[in-house]
């Protein structure tokens, strides 16, 4: 009795699935492994081999310290090597590089020579090396492959003498630039500021003794002219005093003459009274003041001429008889000695001395208007002075600066043309390569390996696919939609036995041979890398 039965789904391969699979299809693995990694690693043996020359730059500082010579040129090391790249990698270099070292010869027969210039530059790598901590960049690598590992070389080593060079030249430039830039600045800027100097020149010339840093000076000498008027108009009140008491003096000595006075009575009033304006004076000043010293002189005299009378009388009734010329000599010299000639003639010395100190309070009167007109006009110059001495600061702060700069870049130039500047300067000469560095034959093969295999499952799986026909028991039954309950074993003869063990042995040979064939392949990639 048959029973029905649903239908299941079919599991996965399992292991022994894997293996009737391998052992199915077991050429076409072979034949597929074989021919993938034969292709890819034979390529490799028919590609031709580049050589790879390569030299370390480093990037050397300054041997003068930044503090003491300061660098007029950019610190962008890294900006200013693709600068420098850029212009070694221009189309002029380069072909002139491949003119003198005859390079591409093929090439330039069957390509232009922008295509020989970019074959030249995908041969060319730099590689840029940064400190682990900061991250500047203190180093750089050059790269050149060819086929000729000789020819690598020289090339390198020509690239390396082009990157030194073009350093300093770039360098040196834009340091010869930059201090006749400063140069150029400051020409103008001398210009600028002797033109403001001519316009404070000139506005001085306009104002003298107006200026603000002349106020003190006009504050102190205005005082001093007002401290002299003072003393002046004191003076001038003091001779006019002395003018009047001289002339009310004179009166009086007029008026006792007159009268018939004696004349040695007139000597002793007019005596009394100067020693009395003495006290008064000496009162007010002291005598060293001319005033005092004056009337001194003066009390001197009239004492002195006092003296000179007492000495040498004179007889009236002898002088009357027969000498009466004599007489009349000795009167005219008492008359010219006598106080009211004194008198008189310091009458005169006091008008005189009014008549100066006039002019001289006329005179200090002008000056004082004309400094007190000063100190009035100073806020208007003080501001236009401002505005002038503003442009000239700002100006002379510009030349200054100016000035300073264009020295620090003179002396950055002139370290630069010594070339005592930064630099590169070549660790490790141009190696001459003695394995290529294309192709890798040894990864070539481990590559072919695994074409191989994915040609192999590829293959296999497509050949596995396309084949519609039953290979197991497992298989049938799965699509049996009844349970089977009796198997047929499968009847195999001699002569299938035997040719199954000759297909056998004929595939461990091939897999051996192949598997053989690929581990030589490997160790002649090693031997050859």
């Amino acid at each position: 009795m048959v029973e029905d039965s649903e239908e299941k789904p079919m599991s996965g391969l399992d292991l022994e699935q894997y293996c009737a699979l391998i052992g199915r299809r077991r050429w076409h693995i072979l034949i597929s492994l074989f021919m993938g990694w034969l292709l890819v690693c034979g390529a490799g043996w028919i590609l031709p081999s580049a050589y790879k020359s390569g030299t370390l730059i480093l990037v050397e500082q300054p041997s003068m310290p930044k503090d003491y010579v300061v660098p007029n040129i950019s610190d962008d090391i890294q900006n200013r090597l693709q600068s420098i790249t850029q212009q070694i990698l221009s189309r002029t270099r380069l072909l002139r590089i491949i003119g003198e070292l005859n390079l591409y010869a093929r090439e330039r027969n069957r390509f232009t020579s922008d295509e020989v210039v970019e074959r030249m530059r995908k041969d060319i790598s730099i590689e840029l090396v940064r400190d682990e901590r900061s991250r500047e960049l203190t180093a750089f690598n050059v790269y050149y492959s060819s086929r000729d590992p000789h020819i690598a070389q020289r090339v390198t080593s020509e690239l390396t003498s082009l990157f030194i060079n073009e350093n300093l030249e770039v360098r040196q430039q834009q340091s010869e630039e930059t201090t006749r830039f400063l140069e150029s600045q400051l020409e103008e800027a001398r210009k600028t500021l002797a033109d403001q100097e001519q316009k404070v020149r000139e506005f001085k010339d306009q104002h003298p003794g107006e200026l603000p840093a002349q106020l003190g000076t006009n504050l102190q000498i205005l005082s001093g002219l007002q401290s002299q008027l003072q003393k002046e108009e004191d003076a001038l009140n003091t001779a006019k005093q002395q003018t009047a008491y001289l002339q009310s003096l004179l009166g009086q000595y007029e008026a006792g003459r007159g009268s018939g006075d004696d004349p040695k009575s007139q000597r002793l009033l007019a005596l009394s009274k100067l020693k009395a304006q003495l006290a008064d004076l000496r009162s007010l000043y002291t005598d060293r003041h001319p005033d005092v010293r004056r009337v001194k002189e003066q009390v001197a005299e009239i004492e002195a001429a006092g003296d000179s009378e007492t000495t040498h009388p004179v007889n009236s009734s002898a002088k009357t008889g027969a000498h009466a010329g004599t007489i009349s000599g000795e009167n005219a010299d008492l008359r010219r000695s006598s106080p009211l000639v004194q008198l008189e003639g310091q009458l005169r010395a006091n008008q005189v001395e009014i008549r100066n100190r006039n002019l001289a309070i006329a005179t200090m009167q002008a000056k004082i208007n004309e400094y007190q007109s000063r100190l009035s006009q100073e806020p208007v110059v003080e501001q236009q002075f401002a505005e002038l001495s503003r442009g000239y600061d700002q100006s002379k702060e510009i030349y200054d600066d100016l000035l300073k700069k264009k020295n620090q870049s003179a002396m950055a130039t002139s370290l630069e043309l010594r070339q005592q500047g930064e630099h590169f300067r070549v660790i490790d000469p141009p190696s001459l390569p003695v394995k290529p560095e294309f192709p890798n034959h040894l990864k070539l093969c481990a590559l072919g390996l695994g074409v191989g295999l994915a040609l192999a499952g590829a293959v296999a799986g497509g050949a596995e696919i396309m084949d519609d026909r039953l290979h197991s028991g497992k298989a049938l039954k799965g699509l049996l939609p009844v349970a089977v309950l009796a198997e047929v074993p499968v009847v195999v003869t001699l002569e299938e036995e035997e040719a199954e063990r000759k297909n056998m042995k004929m595939a461990w040979a091939s897999t051996g041979l192949v598997f053989a064939t690929i581990s030589v392949g490997f160790a002649l990639s090693y031997l050859r890398g």
